[in-house]
């Protein structure tokens, strides 16, 4: 009997099992394993700099993978490890459609991520060359460790808190040459999966939020319409730079974010609007 031709089964964002696309890059005279998303699955990121912090941008499936990629770095053992998001898995940010910055993890126990390892990477990338192999992440214990955290959400004194997931361990978040980096130790990386894993369950505004840090230095936030989102600003920007007039950068970006209002009314009327449209 002749082979069936199977099509490829779509990555699932809640999975307990994750394959990642490996290289190995020497980057600042430091070997490093790399780990990517494989080019197939559909999950979109955005990151901006606003109010002083930095953002990752997604929806819920995407704060879903971000959570699984976080998780599986913690328990890595192979030093000098990365899992990086590199423009194949990008949009513009859904305000103002600048370009986003590639997201580097790191595990801070296990890798050294220099400001020179960082500028080599990001002259890498997109990232054309084939993969060496698979890795997969086993995140079985994320189902558990969230189910923990739901148990203590529920208590009365947990009501008020359950946006931050506390600091267990060293975290920093920064650009570092040209790539947004965001470092934990083990601990810290599984608070934040934990966390990711349950945003959206309580959507307040078509949107939620985790901080990453009690400092204001990272924060990620989903959005329910976040690809209406970016398809919008995409095109708000395409028609403000069309009539481009000479503004500065912060002129420019306000421009943007109000002429997306028009847009988004135009392409995506509410009924109302379609009412009067048609009278």
């Amino acid at each position: 009997m002749a082979a069936q031709n199977k099509r490829p089964r779509p990555a699932s964002a809640t999975d307990d099992m994750l394959k990642l696309h490996r290289r190995t890059m020497v980057l600042d005279g430091r070997v490093y394993t790399v780990l990517t998303l494989r080019p197939g699955s559909d999950f979109r990121f955005a990151t901006n700099r606003f109010h002083d912090t930095w953002h990752v941008l997604s929806d819920w499936r995407g704060a879903r993978v971000l959570a699984r990629l976080l998780w599986g770095l913690s328990y890595q053992r192979r030093p000098g490890t990365l899992v990086v998001i590199d423009p194949a898995h990008l949009d513009p940010n859904p305000f103002d459609a600048a370009p986003s910055d590639p997201i580097v993890l790191v595990p801070a126990e296990r890798t050294v991520f220099t400001q020179a390892a960082a500028v080599a990477l990001r002259r890498r990338l997109p990232l054309r060359d084939k993969s060496q192999g698979t890795v997969r992440f086993q995140t079985f214990g994320l189902r558990p460790a969230v189910a923990e955290l739901a148990a203590w959400r529920s208590r009365p004194e947990a009501r008020n808190a359950y946006r931050w997931a506390p600091p267990t361990g060293h975290a920093r978040i920064q650009r570092l040459g040209g790539v947004l980096t965001i470092v934990g130790a083990p601990d810290q990386l599984r608070s934040w999966a934990t966390g990711l894993a349950t945003l959206g369950a309580d959507i307040t505004y078509d949107m939620d939020y985790l901080y990453l840090d009690d400092h204001g230095d990272g924060e990620v936030q989903i959005f329910r319409q976040y690809r209406r989102k970016v398809r919008t600003a995409h095109q708000a920007r395409a028609e403000v730079l069309a009539h481009r007039r000479g503004d500065s950068a912060a002129d420019l970006e306000r421009r943007i974010w109000a002429h997306g209002a028009n847009v988004r009314r135009r392409r995506y009327p509410d009924a109302a609007e379609q009412r009067s449209a048609t009278d």
